[in-house]
């Protein structure tokens, strides 16, 4: 394993979000704040950037083309041709997407918090593809990472200001998780949990704003890697490229008055681990 490159040197007030699109071989991210989709081609180094109309928490690829987007206002969807429309509405004032994620039966699970922060303000919520949703967790404070394990049987959850990385069941026919309970604590100055990704050893790798670090939590909820940073406020974290093999870590310059120079880069771990292919919505 390699140590730490940049992928994309850039200044992102709230980078979030990476997701490897195998359709396209790109990885997709965003800058919420400036309200900015980021494509990234490893092979060529080529970039896009895509303006929204509202701050984006989230971006992940469709089945067949086009583009999912977590939007301040609820989901939207861009077609393969760049057209907009709207899938579900759900505008609360003072409230605003975060992070999601798409489950392995195709449907979109988007958190949401609001802009101060307030404990309660956020949800988890599923939607499938004709728009249908479904409010799986109300009293969020900061809804981030959430991911499943390579048998179905488990989904993470990450409510940042908790500290904890949670873990649910999955029932048979049933795609709403029960029996929340904690799997990993972060301990007080090791920074907040953020995204998240599972691997193909069923291992949680965690971002932790405010840590300069990704970590690897086992099953059974044991720390067995970390993976120092020169960010100080990593967001998420995914595995991509040729054989997903690598881990791209988004990271942010929100708030920070001397934020380092890679502060809101995509930086890459070559080589970290081997990650599992991610579903695309299905809508």
């Amino acid at each position: 394993m390699k140590g730490i490159e940049v992928a994309v040197r850039h200044d992102a007030l709230l980078g979030e979000g990476p997701t490897w699109d195998p359709a396209t071989e790109r990885l997709l991210w965003v800058d919420i704040l400036r309200s900015r989709v980021h494509t990234y081609d490893p092979a060529t180094g080529r970039r896009t950037v895509m303006a929204t109309e509202q701050h984006v928490g989230a971006v992940k690829p469709r089945v067949g083309g086009g583009l999912v987007v977590n939007l301040r206002d609820g989901v939207g969807l861009y077609g393969r041709d760049g057209a907009f429309r709207w899938l579900r509405r759900d505008p609360v004032p003072g409230r605003r997407a975060n992070d999601a994620a798409v489950a392995p039966d195709g449907s979109l699970w988007t958190g949401t918090m609001r802009y101060d922060e307030a404990p309660g303000g956020g949800t988890l919520t599923r939607t499938t593809p004709d728009g249908t949703a479904t409010t799986v967790l109300a009293d969020v404070a900061v809804s981030n990472g959430t991911g499943w394990s390579p048998d179905g049987r488990r989904m993470y959850y990450i409510d940042s200001p908790t500290r904890r990385i949670d873990v649910l069941d999955l029932r048979p026919d049933d795609p709403l998780p029960v029996n929340r309970r904690p799997l990993a604590a972060v301990e007080d100055g090791a920074g907040y949990p953020d995204g998240l990704t599972v691997d193909a050893d069923g291992c949680v790798w965690v971002a932790l704003w405010d840590g300069a670090a990704v970590r690897r939590y086992t099953p059974e909820g044991v720390l067995d890697r970390v993976v120092k940073l020169p960010v100080r406020r990593p967001t998420a974290c995914a595995f991509g490229g040729a054989g997903l093999t690598d881990l791209y870590v988004t990271s942010a310059r929100k708030e920070r008055t001397a934020p380092h120079p890679l502060s809101g880069s995509l930086l890459v771990l070559p080589g970290a681990g081997q990650g599992l292919a991610q579903p695309a919505f299905a809508g």
